[in-house]
């Protein structure tokens, strides 16, 4: 039995672990806070509770990719799902005009052909294009003879530089990456593969988690636990230690030493990089990974709502104030903040009443970095004062919008690109970790292997963020050390 320590207990870490320890590792997973799951994780205020990073997952139907893999995983029997609006899971609000997104090829052309009446063929063109771009990557799509030569491709073009290629209407463009916040999407920038595999994603099927999606990450433990491994708390890794040839230990902030067959950091990869001091690592390589750019970060208002006084909203709305939906990482004090997702929790199976939403929208590090080295609940009355001076503004410039919403609030909370640091240790509090950018030779894709044979990475800064990024990042991951054959063998057989 190989022993395999994972450093890190968000989604990427608790799938590795899940996955290894099925499969006969003697896995110990590492997690430095009081809470395992990173962006997995829920808080409480008194009764109400809040979901701090997976706000709504796709394609959660039968034979659909997230149901198969978390069936794979046997966590699917602990998961609910409460379906979004299909004819509208999406909403986007822009220039004063709603346009829904909806649910499959039909309804998604007819929906938006309901505004852009001389697109349909054009609509056609680009839905085949995010069809065949999210099946030419062979665990996104679960086929091992995926025509990964598609992905290449694409991988290297801009969302914008294919979109405005095939869309001659630049409302409708606008119109189509109105869901950039969910890959931080930049102009000029994001590979047009992050779109489509999203896209792709949430087209199929989407829903919220019943109860948050820290239930997922209390399934994953519980497999890991059954299966021998352990989960260690208040945990911190410290140093990566290294022989001529290997990693062999994890030590810890307390000075403990855990040895391992194997090491997967499921945390950012510059910070694994801090934790190994080893010529096994080269230069150029260190470097690299140390000079990619990470995502803008987000501040959140968390809304606790008067009892049974806002009807939960089967749809999420992605409001911009500005003309485009570009851009709205740049900003300045008069135009910020530039748009926003306003979405609701779901604390029951399609609930008739909202007892909690959130209100996120972009914020930049440095806007935060005047407190960098202080800490939750201690970071002083500016600080305070500077997060309610900002919900203030958020949530007036969402009342435009949403008329009334304001009297029904009860009280809200807040986040900044500070407490995601605390709370995930991700560089700048970046949301999605390392920017994918096609101008960066292979646009900051990470591969999951190190010159250390036997230190593997793991996360949303392999191929892609979110719940689906991050689970096939543990698939690629632990492919490295069961076999690609063996993962598609696994996955076949838990599906009969």
């Amino acid at each position: 039995m190989k022993k395999c320590v994972i450093i890190g207990s968000g989604l990427g870490g608790l799938s590795c672990g899940a996955i290894l320890a099925k499969n006969g590792y003697d896995v110990t997973v590492l997690e430095q806070g009081n809470q395992i799951g990173g962006c997995l994780q829920c808080f409480h205020r008194g009764d109400a509770v809040f979901d701090t990073g997976m706000h709504y997952v796709g394609s959660g139907d039968k034979g659909q990719i997230l149901n198969t893999i978390f069936h794979y995983l046997g966590v699917d029997k602990d998961i609910k799902l409460s379906r979004l609006n299909p004819k509208g899971y999406d909403v986007i609000s822009l220039r004063g005009e709603h346009y829904r997104i909806a649910n499959g090829r039909d309804e998604f052309i007819n929906a938006l052909t309901e505004h852009f009446p001389k697109s349909a063929v054009e609509l056609n063109t680009y839905y085949d294009l995010i069809k065949l771009v999210a099946a030419s990557l062979p665990m996104h799509s679960l086929n091992k003879n995926a025509d990964m030569n598609v992905y290449a491709n694409y991988l290297s073009k801009s969302v914008n530089e294919v979109i405005d290629g095939i869309i001659s209407d630049p409302l409708l463009r606008d119109v189509l990456v109105g869901v950039s916040p969910l890959y931080a999407g930049e102009k000029n920038r994001t590979p047009f593969t992050n779109h489509a595999l999203i896209t792709d994603y949430f087209n199929q099927s989407a829903f919220r988690i019943v109860g948050g999606s820290s239930v997922v990450a209390d399934s994953l433990a519980d497999v890991i636990r059954k299966n021998g491994g352990k989960i260690l708390l208040r945990t911190k890794a410290s140093k990566i230690e290294t022989n001529e040839t290997e990693a062999k230990a994890v030590i810890t902030a307390d000075g403990d030493k855990i040895s391992a067959d194997i090491i997967v950091s499921a945390i950012h990869p510059a910070s694994t990089l801090n934790l190994v001091d080893s010529h096994l690592l080269r230069p150029a390589y260190r470097s690299r990974i140390e000079n990619y750019r990470n995502t803008v970060s987000a501040f959140t208002v968390y809304l606790k709502f008067h009892d049974k006084s806002v009807r939960y909203m089967d749809s999420n709305l992605y409001y911009y104030r500005s003309s485009s939906t570009w851009g709205s990482e740049i900003y300045d004090a008069e135009s910020w903040p530039k748009s926003m997702l306003y979405m609701h929790f779901c604390h029951e199976q399609n609930p008739e009443f909202a007892q909690t939403g959130q209100i996120l929208t972009y914020m930049n590090f440095d806007d935060t970095k005047k407190w960098l080295g202080t800490h939750v609940g201690n970071r002083g009355a500016d600080y305070e004062a500077f997060k309610r001076e900002k919900a203030e503004i958020v949530i007036n410039a969402l009342e435009k919008e949403v008329p009334g919403l304001r009297d029904k609030i009860e009280d809200y909370y807040t986040s900044t690109p500070l407490t995601y640091l605390d709370y995930t240790g991700v560089p700048d509090g970046a949301m999605y970790g390392i920017a994918k950018d096609v101008n960066v030779f292979g646009s900051a894709n990470v591969s999951c292997k190190t010159s250390i044979p036997n230190l593997l990475l793991t996360g949303q800064c392999l191929t892609l963020h979110g719940m689906l990024g991050v689970l096939v990042g543990s698939l690629i991951t632990c492919s490295e050390l069961l076999t690609r054959d063996e993962i598609f063998r696994q996955l076949d057989e838990s599906m009969r």
